[in-house]
């Protein structure tokens, strides 16, 4: 038998230990949810776009200026965001002005800049 230094040797199960994770386990589609989530935040456009919007509301144009982008690019990704509930929107005419959807993103996305610079 190989030992890797990273598994369990043993064959005891912790009851206690796994009744009580399995408790407080979400139910599937919740987790199915949060994987769809970070799945949206897993392309690197649609995350520097969030970045971007960490400075405060920007217009399309603008997001597509700073990512060196097309608008029409910048939009489908605005898109896919607002989709997921992690961008907001607003009409000013012919302007249309993106902002995070709430503080829970860019707690989220502050908390991933801090784990990747330790």
């Amino acid at each position: 038998m190989s030992h890797n230094k990273y598994s369990c040797d043993c064959n005891i199960v912790h009851r206690e230990a796994v009744e009580q994770v399995i408790k407080c386990l979400p139910a599937d589609e919740v987790l199915a949810r949060v994987a769809e989530f970070f799945k949206i935040l897993g392309d690197p456009t649609r995350t520097k776009i969030i970045c971007t919007l960490l400075e405060g509301e920007m217009c399309v144009c603008d997001i597509a200026n700073v990512l060196g982008m097309t608008k029409s690019a910048v939009s489908h990704q605005l898109g896919m965001l607002r989709r997921a509930d992690l961008v907001a929107f607003r009409r000013e005419g012919k302007n249309v002005f993106y902002s995070l959807s709430d503080g829970h993103v860019r707690g989220m996305i502050e908390s991933g800049l801090e784990h990747v610079h330790q």
